[in-house]
């Protein structure tokens, strides 16, 4: 029985790449690389700080890798400019079927669940259309550890009073597809890109983009053994894929 549909924020039901043209306009030029390098390297220092116990939240984890990608070039900015820049993570966009999927599911219980700050994620869903379809926002600040730890995932579970086996957890996260499923959550990844389209593209080019090789690293299942249990390409596709699973 589905008792809740918890939902993954950044690269799932917001755009992380929709980021790139404030930094390029910041960095005109070298917007795809910091834009790539950032995000990459973001995901990282959860990963660092988690496995090292040395948490901070997601705002400060975000400022370190967008300072790591300006270095990778040379680059700075002052800290009033830098923090500016760092809030472009609270002005992300919200996929075009976002609101429409979580609009279509009202029978079920809607949360997000996220790496992010308790006020980056007030910032970023207030100012969309997706805050009256949610029925509560998690942040894993309440247990200092980031995902994929399953201390971060049991917050769900003590914060919504379902078990595991009742969730199903929604990411287009690779890695955070696989932690939920570890975890014992119904998983379904959302695979925008999928990997004979990513194999073509890499075909075709001559040499690998910095977006190429993101899409390479992040947007892929991975091959731990962690199947999600419904794989599909979009939002859009998720009311049908939850009457599979019902």
């Amino acid at each position: 029985m589905i008792k809740a549909l918890v939902f993954d924020a950044y690269g799932t039901l917001y755009d992380v790449q929709s980021v790139a043209a404030e930094i390029e306009a910041a960095f005109p030029g070298h917007g795809d690389f910091i834009t790539q390098v950032w995000r990459l390297k973001q995901l990282e220092y959860t990963w660092l700080r988690s496995m090292m116990g040395t948490y901070a939240d997601f705002w400060p984890v975000t400022r370190e890798a967008l300072v790591y990608a300006l270095d990778i070039l040379g680059m700075s900015l002052e800290p009033e400019r830098l923090e500016s820049l760092v809030g472009a993570y609270n002005r992300l966009l919200p996929y075009p079927d976002s609101e429409a999927c979580l609009a279509a599911l009202g029978r079920y219980r809607r949360v997000v669940f996220s790496n992010g700050s308790p006020s980056m994620l007030a910032a970023l869903i207030d100012r969309s259309a997706l805050r009256p379809c949610l029925e509560a926002v998690i942040s894993v600040d309440a247990a200092r550890v980031f995902k994929p730890d399953p201390r971060a995932y049991a917050l769900v579970e003590a914060t919504l009073g379902a078990a595991p086996q009742d969730v199903v957890f929604v990411s287009s996260n690779g890695f955070d597809a696989s932690g939920a499923k570890a975890f014992g959550f119904k998983v379904v990844h959302i695979e925008r890109l999928p990997a004979a389209s990513l194999r073509a593209e890499i075909a075709a080019a001559t040499t690998i983009d910095p977006k190429t090789m993101y899409k390479a690293l992040r947007v892929q299942r991975e091959t731990m053994g962690f199947i999600p249990d419904i794989v599909i390409s979009s939002l859009a596709e998720l009311p049908a894929a939850l009457e599979r699973m019902a």
